[in-house]
Parts: C-alpha cells; structure tokens; sequence
C-alpha cells in the first residue's frame, strides 16, 4: 500500500490491527501508548509523533520502507 498522507497511514494501521483482532486498549496496555494517541494516528491526525507510530506499525507487524520516485 503506498502511504502518501496522514489518514491513508491510519487507515493502514487500524486495518492491520482489526486484522489482528487487538482493540486500541491492549495496544495501549502492552504498549504504555495512550488510546487517545492511538485513535489520533489511526484517524490521520497530523501532529502524531513519528516515533510511537513507527513503534505501533512495527508491532502490528507492518514495515515502513522508503522509495526514491523514479
């Protein structure tokens, strides 16, 4: 999936924890990261930090890659 904006990020982390069958409150507690944050990223609120959202898409097992556009 190509993420090129805040909300299409979200929508990839939500979808990938509903898949998972997780609920923001156990991502939360195994995380110590806020269900507030947490429903902040998954609606592409842009003032996330980078940080704990790479953590939260590594967790659900997803990868973050950058590509140079040819």
């Amino acid at each position: 999936m190509k993420i090129s904006d805040t909300k299409t990020f979200g929508k990839a982390i939500r979808d990938r924890r509903k898949k998972l069958g997780y609920t923001q409150k156990y991502i939360s507690d195994f995380t110590g990261i806020s269900v507030t944050f947490l429903s902040d990223l998954e609606n592409g609120k842009k003032t996330i930090e980078l940080g704990k959202a790479l953590l939260i898409a590594n967790l659900l097992g997803l990868d973050i890659e950058l590509n140079e556009r040819g």
